[in-house]
């Protein structure tokens, strides 16, 4: 755990990687806790932003180091799009665990502070480090609002919470790391307040491995496999433990790297870094994005990175329950509240309203169809209604039995037929051209079944969810059940299935409205990825193709 010395450090040592390259500014001293007089020095793109932050935390075994180290490196977050901020931290012996952590957690806060200041998106900020700082920037990951570890600095309205951390041969449990890398033995009881036999307590709390949970943020750790100083079997731990727990973690391996990595080492972990960043900070483009209708308190459409889980961007939906990508990147959707349906643009702004004017009492389900029409559907009236682009009626399907909010989705089916969710009967109907219901079905259990939305499968099937108990069905022509996800069954307890989306692939993407969180299912009905929106309702989800 001595201090690390590459190629970047090197060249920063004789001042060649000083320049502050075209497009980057630096603001250098800048204290952001007034107490102990902690500076960081922050380097980010000319522009308005905001930008996606990282901040590095410079190693030097919990006793020296200097965050100017960190320099050349910030300079190319910088180039490359990201405000870097490296920090000093309070160090042993003098200071002790959890002083340097309460530092850095401060640090993130300052930055979610002065966000406008620094151009800083506060929804997305990372941590990396080395050697000591890696094990900072991991308890900063694994340990947000743990109280202990927040006590000091200012701006404690904000949170350290960091969205992913890049862990350069971190060490990951102290209590294993006596007599195994050079200078442990030394240097851990000054960080820590004496050896393992009389500071166990301080051990196990500043081990990173005993902060793992399924909610830690996704996690890269960068280790060489000749590591004098942290062995390489540390960050191989830490990476099991998270996967074991579900969480998001990878391993870069430096085939023969020692403790501070030079020349193609340090070029393959920078790389690997970078592309790290970019995928969990936004700055690649999203390889699935899903669009998220919250019914719930923060009435938002959302897009989501799936698998991350990572918000793109959200609109407000006034509590609406429907959501369709259309091509160009334009989106339609409901407003609940504001009784109306809406087209926006890539921009995100509307290009097109159909609500109160036109007679729309509660809109809670819409389709923008292959012939340019819009399909409607209104809970509170009791009607599905087409309508063409000058906003004229074509085709209505109206009864008692939707009205008075009995009714949820409605969907236009290959034949031109439309499947309408009759939730308050616990039943499917479709309905055609003429207005005849020619095919329905009823949930096993009757109208506790409460179905949401109903798809007709290529293969003339039919795939619906259904509550109490949460449950994808789906049934073919004579309503007889061929396949169950769910439902009484053990292996996967929905409690609300609502909205659901169909992949190339044949996987299913199901939102559980009340147990907060999305699943993909594949063919036999095992969960092969799950995102989980502890503060979000979903009612609809659709992928954007």
């Amino acid at each position: 755990m001595k201090t690390s010395i590459s190629l970047c450090l090197l060249l920063a040592a004789c001042g060649a990687a000083q320049t502050v390259p075209d497009g980057v500014t630096i603001e250098k001293d800048v204290v952001y806790s007034q107490g102990s007089r902690l500076m960081m020095d922050v380097a980010r793109p000319k522009g308005a932003g905001p930008f996606p932050a990282v901040l590095a935390i410079h190693g030097g075994g919990f006793r020296a180091g200097e965050r100017a180290s960190y320099l050349p490196t910030m300079l190319r977050l910088a180039q490359h799009g990201y405000v870097a901020a490296t920090v000093d931290y309070r160090l042993a012996p003098r200071s002790q665990f959890p002083a340097a952590l309460q530092d850095v957690k401060a640090a993130v806060r300052f930055l979610r502070a002065n966000a406008t200041r620094f151009a800083v998106d506060p929804e997305r900020v990372a941590a990396i480090g080395e050697s000591a700082g890696a094990h900072l920037a991991l308890m900063l990951g694994l340990t947000p609002g743990v109280a202990e570890f927040e006590a000091g600095g200012a701006n404690r309205e904000q949170s350290s919470r960091v969205a992913c951390v890049v862990s350069w041969y971190a060490p990951a449990d102290f209590a294993r790391m006596y007599g195994k890398g050079e200078g442990a033995d030394a240097i851990i009881p000054l960080f820590l307040g004496g050896n393992l036999e009389n500071a166990k307590t301080e051990h196990l709390l500043a081990s990173p491995l005993n902060w793992v949970t399924p909610l830690a943020p996704p996690v890269l750790a960068i280790h060489g496999t000749k590591d004098p100083e942290v062995p390489y079997e540390q960050s191989q731990w830490l990476v099991e433990q998270l996967q074991r727990a579900g969480a998001r973690a990878e391993l870069e391996t430096i085939e023969g790297g020692g403790h501070g990595f030079q020349g193609k080492d340090a070029e393959q972990a920078e790389r690997r870094m970078v592309a790290f960043l970019d995928e969990n900070l936004g700055l690649l483009p999203s390889r699935k994005v899903l669009l998220v209708a919250d019914h719930g308190a923060r009435g938002q459409i959302v897009a989501i990175d799936w698998q991350s889980g990572r918000e793109l961007w959200s609109v407000p939906n006034r509590n609406g329950h429907d959501v369709q990508p259309l091509p160009g990147g334009h989106v339609l959707y409901t407003m609940g509240n504001a009784h109306q349906v809406v087209e926006m643009d890539a921009d995100h702004k509307p290009v097109w309203t159909y609500g109160p004017e036109e007679g729309l009492q509660h809109p809670i389900s819409a389709q923008r169809l292959e012939n340019g029409n819009t399909l409607i559907g209104d809970a509170e009236l009791g009607k599905v209604i087409e309508i063409d682009r000058d906003r004229k009626v074509v085709w209505k399907y109206e009864s008692e039995d939707l009205a008075k909010m009995r009714m949820r989705n409605s969907r236009r089916i290959a034949g031109g037929t439309t499947l309408i969710s009759v939730e308050a009967a616990g039943k499917i109907i479709e309905v055609n051209q003429a207005g005849e219901i020619v095919w329905s079905y009823t949930g096993e259990g009757g109208a506790k079944r409460r179905p949401y939305k109903g798809v007709r499968l290529p293969n003339g099937n039919t795939l619906i969810t259904m509550t109490d108990p949460g449950e994808l069905v789906e049934v073919d022509r004579s309503g007889k059940i061929v396949r169950s996800i769910a439902g009484e069954k053990t292996d996967i307890r929905l409690v609300w299935a609502s909205g659901f989306d169909v992949l190339p692939s044949g996987n299913v993407l199901v939102s559980d409205y009340q147990g907060r969180r999305v699943i993909e299912v594949d063919k036999s009905g095992k969960v092969v990825h799950e995102v989980r929106m502890p503060t979000r309702a979903t009612a609809s989800i659709a992928l954007v193709p």
